[in-house]
């Protein structure tokens, strides 16, 4: 099959999809993306990504390419060209396209909008799971608008690989002061052995997570306490349990931690619970 995707107006298949070459995604990571999860055909989260895109845009001062409808509109027949029942949708937005320049174009330049879907074989998330997985912690080497879901991922795209080679599936960023800031490419979560849960505040620091809030959604719904503060590594190393939260992710056990590990060495049980109960509160739109 054809694998189609939506560039500026026209569903294309893959090999026939131009981008400008002095597009500013392109030459200076101008733009923002978005990930949803798309289960059984359908969306998962899409409101609060949708508005978290639409955030993520005003920060940089960049118009939307379209009204939310459309561009719903827009992934649902990219959903459909490309039959992903179970997989996600990519949404990139850049400034648009112009001569280089470090100064901002004309405020009439039109964005540049991607969206494409991929097809994930379901039930792979819940198999890793059911192990856990590594994490390796790296200092955080990253600008300071985190909170801004920029597509300027090299340092995400460095730790993850260092982390890859020290065997490792995640890596935890960590800050001069030695707490956990975030993931390469999710939230980072603990739980005390008093049973309570603790994620990072949100703060220019982090990503505001989609899964991390319809997580503590969850949370709140089953009666655990959160509690939202800077946790040290040190304090991650003797947690009872770890994990982390991202669209492709939902919630994944963390069973060690530089090589230690967490609790026992296997994924816990409220890391289990959290990620049981995710889809019967998280928004779906078919």
């Amino acid at each position: 099959m054809t694998r189609i995707v939506y560039v500026n107006g026209a569903y294309r298949p893959y090999s026939q999809a131009a981008i400008h070459v002095e597009d500013r995604g392109f030459q200076l990571a101008d733009a923002i993306y978005e990930v949803i999860e798309i289960r059984d055909g359908g969306l998962v989260d899409a409101s609060r990504h949708l508005a978290r895109l639409s955030r993520s845009l005003a920060e940089l001062a960049i118009p939307p390419p379209m009204s939310e409808g459309a561009l719903l509109h827009v992934i649902k027949v990219v959903m459909d060209r490309n039959r992903v029942r179970d997989g996600i949708v990519y949404m990139q937005v850049s400034r648009g396209a112009g001569p280089r320049d470090f100064a901002l174009p004309p405020s009439t330049t039109a964005p540049t909008l991607v969206v494409l879907a991929r097809a994930h074989r379901r039930g792979w998330s819940a198999e890793l799971a059911e192990k856990g997985i590594a994490v390796k912690t790296i200092p955080d080497n990253r600008w300071g608008r985190c909170d801004i879901k920029t597509v300027m991922l090299l340092p995400a795209v460095l730790a993850k690989d260092e982390a890859r080679r020290a065997g490792a599936r995640e890596a935890w960023f960590v800050d001069a002061a030695g707490n956990v800031t975030e993931g390469a490419s999710s939230n980072a979560w603990i739980v005390t052995p008093e049973g309570i849960l603790v994620t990072r505040q949100l703060d220019h620091n982090i990503l505001p997570g989609v899964t991390r809030a319809t997580v503590m959604d969850v949370a709140k719904k089953e009666g655990i306490k959160i509690e939202q503060r800077t946790f040290s590594r040190d304090e991650a190393l003797k947690a009872g349990e770890a994990f982390v939260t991202s669209a492709t992710n939902i919630v994944m056990p963390v069973v060690n931690i530089d090589g230690v590990a967490i609790g026992d060495g296997r994924p816990g049980k409220l890391s289990r619970q959290l990620r049981l109960r995710f889809h019967q509160v998280a928004e779906f739109s078919a």
